[in-house]
């Protein structure tokens, strides 16, 4: 059953970042994001991806994608049109966007979701020499939950340096699939000493089978290992968490299905982002309703920010408001 036809818009757009933001991959200094706006000549919506490198995404490749969509497209028909990804993911959060403005009710209750509330978030620490992580570190020591990008041949004095400077917040650890097998099973202990609560994609995910059978004391969260619902099956015996991201299963549609399947098979869910607005994070507030792990920091890490930007305060990150999205 063919849709109604829409128009699709795509904007480059870039938002400054606070301060220099580094991962072992490299440094940014901005967030370049794809914003889609999708109308039917009485309503809009509007969703917002970042292509990653790590995927073979650049901003022209998502731009192209989208360009050879037909103007009937449905948000059924989307998910097998186009891959899980970037360009899916803000064309899928925009459809949810415009159904909810011509339905007048709130994604949440087309998604037949409870109304969702404030989940607390982790704020990331950028990766840096330990002095300058121990002072971000204690800057930021009253947030209940910290998260250090890792992944260097030097990450314990990293790691003990922000410990120093926040002795009593959460710490999870994004190691960005920066260790070696052996690295992890030196580190893990240390991890436990130091109270981490959770490691993100220790091995690249192409090397990650080294994990089945090795001792997990810290719970091991798959990010680059886990895109969708197809990722599960070769996660089994390596992980404990997945990382949903809706830039990776390529929108909200297969965000909320992945979930739904991950639990049932037994595991933890964390709900991530990549560095854009807060209209890259709105739809993943819902995901993230209950989840072990919140990490929707984004638009903490800019220097200015969407009109009607998220809400953050000491309850966390809330829902956001229907003037931003769904």
């Amino acid at each position: 059953m063919k849709g109604t036809d829409v128009k699709i818009d795509v904007t480059r757009e870039t938002f400054p970042l606070a301060q220099v933001f580094r991962i072992s991959r490299g440094a940014r200094t901005e967030a370049e994001v794809l914003t889609v706006t999708v109308s039917d000549g009485a309503y809009t919506g509007q969703g917002e991806c970042v292509p990653y490198a790590r995927y073979d995404e650049t901003l022209a490749s998502v731009e192209a994608q989208l360009a050879a969509l037909p103007p009937d497209i449905t948000r059924k028909g989307l998910q097998d049109l186009l891959e899980a990804g970037a360009a899916r993911n803000a064309l899928d959060c925009a459809l949810w966007d415009l159904e909810a403005k011509k339905a007048g009710k709130r994604v949440w209750e087309l998604a037949g979701l409870p109304a969702p509330g404030p989940e607390i978030t982790a704020y990331t620490l950028s990766l840096d020499e330990p002095s300058a992580m121990e002072a971000q570190a204690a800057k930021n020591a009253h947030r209940p939950l910290l998260k250090i990008k890792l992944g260097t041949p030097d990450d314990m004095p990293r790691l003990e340096a922000v410990r120093r400077g926040a002795p009593d917040a959460k710490i999870i650890v994004d190691a960005n699939e920066g260790w070696s097998a052996e690295v992890y099973a030196d580190l893990a202990p240390h991890l436990v000493r130091l109270g981490v609560a959770l490691v993100e994609q220790p091995l690249p995910a192409g090397l990650d089978d080294a994990l089945i059978g090795m001792d997990r004391p810290v719970p091991v969260c798959a990010d680059e290992s886990c895109h969708d619902r197809a990722s599960l099956p070769k996660l089994k015996g390596k992980y404990d968490v997945v990382n949903i991201k809706l830039d990776k299963t390529g929108g909200l549609t297969e965000a909320l299905l992945l979930r739904e399947a991950a639990l049932a098979e037994g595991y933890e869910v964390m709900v991530g982002c990549m560095v854009g607005s807060s209209l890259a994070m709105a739809p993943a507030v819902l995901v993230a309703q209950g989840a072990m792990v919140t990490d929707l920091d984004g638009p903490l890490l800019l220097a200015e920010d969407r009109a009607a930007a998220l809400q953050y305060d000491e309850a966390g990150v809330h829902p956001p408001s229907a003037a931003l999205w769904g």
